[in-house]
């Protein structure tokens, strides 16, 4: 089965927490803090592995979850870092967040590779808080947690040529008889449900990669039929060849065709028409074509090269791929692309997040919650009062007090942080 889009949760690894520890040595007297620091986490990381050419690993696994860090030991003893969890995609691969529409990373060469989650870093041990004011502290952090994104992963097909055309105008025999490609070939619209590729070599000995995608209609670019999932396909696709049945053997006019696939093709993105356009006019051993075939190039003019052929026969073929090759050859391949844009940085502003907000509850409690507090609180150990004090005095340069009290917090009223429950005292 051809998977080519799913939706995926991930969640890179949480640190690991850091340790409060002292050293006891015989001779040692007031040895001093010996906690070590956590291990970071795992990052959960897409790579480009060229021998996949489809999502279907994605279809029953739909959850990648990076192990955490190991937690910090005695002896000022740093916890391992946990190994990245690897996960192989194939060429052509986007990565989308679900939530706010980012594009994480397009993944388009062997070996290619992109962080999709980062891994949490780990906690710092009590080693690192010794002070000259404080130098044996009870205090330790717990590891950050790991990034969580839901995720949309999309292939887009990655070959040279696209067929582009009506259903049943004879891409999938076109395909079949120029590579060894075998599509399903019949007599009846939408044979072809996904995109079927083929190497194809010409007797010169140039090569390239074609791909029969399944046809499109009237309405395509707005989902009607198989719509986007056909129209994602010719993204990657450097050359555009527009299968046409110029015998009209559905009834259809071989110029409104040629039209109303442009149409679409235009509508879903306008910078598929600046592709070069090649035209194979089909079925030409059938009646009436070469009568159709002169009407069509006098409405169509000098604008798209147009080759008379019949994949049935195989008249014609010949002509068609070399000029496919030829126009091959004057156009970059999309690595060239990759590199260029690799060593372009993009800046983007991005508004930064309040720290904190404050609703209430309908018992009247007051509920405090934001990414930075919500962080803080989780990577505060609770079980050494001196963390707990340390929490309270970060919640105060934060300015969460001054806020409470604008918000009519009285002496005694209690405040929700996640899970967590404490009294306001003046």
């Amino acid at each position: 089965m051809f998977v080519d889009q799913v939706s995926v949760f991930v969640k890179a690894g949480d640190g690991g927490n850091g340790l409060v520890a002292y050293r006891r040595e015989k001779y040692v007297p007031l040895g001093g803090p010996a906690g070590g620091d956590g291990g970071n986490g795992a990052d959960v990381i897409f790579k480009v592995d060229e021998g996949l050419n489809t999502l279907m690993d994605f279809r029953y696994n739909r959850h990648f979850k990076g192990k955490r860090g190991e937690n910090g030991m005695s002896k000022t003893q740093h916890g391992k870092n946990a190994s990245a969890l690897v996960v192989p995609v194939p060429p052509g691969t986007t990565v989308i967040d679900e939530d706010t529409g980012e594009v994480i990373a397009d993944l388009l060469v062997h070996e290619q590779q992109a962080v999709i989650a980062k891994g949490g870093r780990g906690g710092r041990g009590n080693t690192r808080f010794a002070t000259a004011n404080n130098p044996a502290p009870a205090i330790a952090e717990n590891g950050e947690p790991g990034q969580e994104r839901n995720i949309k992963v999309e292939l887009k097909v990655i070959a040279d040529v696209g067929l582009v055309g009506f259903p049943s105008v004879g891409k999938s025999t076109f395909l079949s008889v120029v590579s060894a490609a075998k599509p399903k070939i019949a007599d009846y619209h939408f044979t072809t449900l996904s995109p079927n590729l083929g190497v194809v070599d010409t007797s010169d000995h140039r090569s390239f990669v074609m791909a029969d995608l399944p046809g499109l209609i009237e309405g395509a670019s707005e989902g009607v039929g198989l719509g986007h999932q056909f129209l994602r396909h010719v993204e990657r696709t450097r050359v555009i060849v527009h299968v046409i049945d110029m015998a009209s053997t559905e009834g259809r006019d071989p110029y409104d065709d040629f039209v109303k696939i442009n149409q679409e093709l235009a509508e879903y993105d306008p910078r598929l028409m600046n592709r070069p356009q090649i035209i194979a006019a089909n079925k030409m051993d059938m009646p009436e074509s070469e009568e159709n075939l002169a009407k069509f190039k006098e409405q169509l003019g000098d604008d798209y090269p147009v080759y008379k052929i019949s994949a049935l026969t195989r008249e014609g073929l010949r002509d068609i791929l070399f000029a496919i090759a030829d126009a091959l050859e004057s156009i970059p391949k999309v690595t060239t692309e990759l590199d260029d844009a690799d060593e372009t940085v993009v800046y983007r502003y991005q508004k930064e997040e309040a720290p904190f907000q404050i609703t209430r509850d309908p018992d009247g409690s007051y509920v405090l919650y934001g990414t930075k507090i919500e962080k803080l609180f989780k990577m505060t150990d609770f079980q050494h009062d001196e963390s707990a004090q340390r929490f309270s005095r970060q919640l105060r340069g934060m300015g969460v007090d001054t806020a409470l009290r604008e918000r009519g917090a009285k002496d005694g009223d209690i405040i929700r942080l996640l899970d967590y429950e404490f009294e306001f005292v003046e």
